[in-house]
């Protein structure tokens, strides 16, 4: 039998319902937040900088509002990154009246170091696991990466859709 944490035992061929996946999924998302993330910079900052080096230059109003800061708030935390070498202002090829926020080699360089030092803490505390719960994580994973793929793309669909209130 299986144990998980609010829902008490469970059958293992007994198909989880919505509400015990998303226990687990809050779990998981605890786990990252609580345990593997490097406090060395904030949340807006990593996240601004993640954005930048996955979608490429932006617009400061468009960093704010995907970020959830005010627009003056925003324009400090790009001060901030330009002081520290992460960030730069570019011009807008398609615009030349419009400045963008782009990430520097040593920005990007920032969040692969941060990446490394989640994965190294991620793969020491799977290190404390007996054998078959790594290998019954490796298969589930292997089994839901399709499906983490779709709920990201999801996600980011309804952040981005006109008067959608997810954040």
């Amino acid at each position: 039998m299986e144990y998980t944490q609010q829902s008490g035992p469970r059958e293992p061929d007994v198909p989880a319902t919505r509400e015990q996946v998303a226990e687990a999924l809050e779990q998981l998302a605890f786990l990252a937040v609580r345990h593997l993330t490097n406090r060395d910079i904030s949340f807006t900052t990593a996240s601004t900088l993640g954005r930048l080096s996955r979608e490429g230059p932006s617009r400061l109003t468009a960093l704010a509002a995907d970020e959830g800061v005010t627009q003056p708030s925003m324009t400090q935390l790009i001060q901030r990154l330009e002081r520290q070498g992460l960030a730069t202002r570019v011009d807008d090829p398609h615009d030349g009246r419009v400045v963008l926020v782009a990430i520097t080699d040593a920005g990007r360089e920032l969040l692969a170091e941060r990446r490394r030092g989640r994965t190294n803490r991620l793969a020491e505390l799977l290190a404390t696991l007996s054998p078959e719960d790594q290998q019954a994580l490796a298969t589930a994973v292997h089994a839901a990466a399709p499906a983490f793929q779709r709920l990201v793309d999801n996600a980011a669909r309804a952040r981005k859709a006109p008067g959608s209130t997810a954040s």
